[in-house]
């Protein structure tokens, strides 16, 4: 009469599928970990889970990866919370074994949430990223506005953005112009914003004033292209919040 195996006694294949997922949890996860961990200056919160076969994984191709952050900082930008899915992802998994780290070896698709609060962005105020996009989104307004003279007044000068406000699908940002040879100069933005097309966002009406002894330049439906790579669904701004949902292609 047969006996059955002791059920403490894995079968061959049981074996090799722990082997993999033990491979997957020791080496693979840790790396993709340390690689998302890299992309930000900090993060309170970070929860991520690889989605595929242990197999394909193995391969180096990671099906689907799911990510949550909250308090992210990234190049300077304030996050209140993050939710994202990269798809099908190529990495150098040899590298990785001999303990290299973790790197990408094809564009990724990534479809994702975004919820940024005022406190982020008044935060976010001071990275270079952000300052260096709003100075030049200044001297763009000002060219398509007809006052040069107003352009060229901010040749060696500094932007110093100092309170920004969301409202219902408006922007309000107030700062000052600084130059040691002369008295600081207010500026202040007012802009509806929303989407053009996916790629684009539209600042309408929009409204900038430079300077106190002449009238505020008015704009109407000025754009702003975000690029090929980007493909934003939704953007909505409400009180104290704003929420993005879109996809983006992440390059490596």
């Amino acid at each position: 009469m047969p006996i059955d195996p002791p059920m403490d006694i894995e079968l061959p294949e049981a074996s090799k599928k722990t082997r993999r997922s033990q491979i997957i949890s020791t080496v693979v996860s840790p790396a993709v970990r340390l690689w998302l961990r890299s992309q930000v200056e900090q993060v309170e919160r970070l929860e991520f889970k690889l989605v595929g076969g242990d197999r394909q994984i193995l391969t180096g191709d990671i099906p689907s990866v799911s990510i949550a952050a909250s308090h992210a900082v990234y190049q300077g930008l304030h996050l209140s919370e993050i939710q994202l899915e990269g798809r099908d992802i190529r990495f150098n998994l040899g590298q990785v074994f001999k303990g290299k780290p973790l790197r990408l070896l094809a564009p990724i698709p990534v479809v994702g949430q975004l919820w940024l609060t005022e406190s982020d962005l008044q935060a976010s105020l001071e990275s270079s990223l952000l300052s260096n996009a709003l100075r030049e989104l200044v001297e763009t307004l000002l060219k398509s506005g007809d006052r040069p003279n107003q352009t060229d007044s901010l040749k060696d000068r500094e932007i110093h953005w100092q309170k920004i406000n969301i409202d219902t699908d408006q922007l309000t940002l107030t700062g000052v112009i600084t130059n040691p040879a002369t008295l600081p100069i207010p500026i202040g933005i007012r802009a509806g914003l929303g989407l053009a097309s996916h790629q684009e966002l539209q600042l309408n009406p929009l409204q900038i004033e430079l300077d106190p002894d002449q009238p505020p330049i008015h704009l109407d439906g000025f754009r702003i292209d975000l690029g090929s790579e980007v493909d934003i669904q939704e953007l909505s701004l409400i009180p104290g919040r704003l929420i993005c949902r879109g996809r983006l292609t992440v390059i490596p």
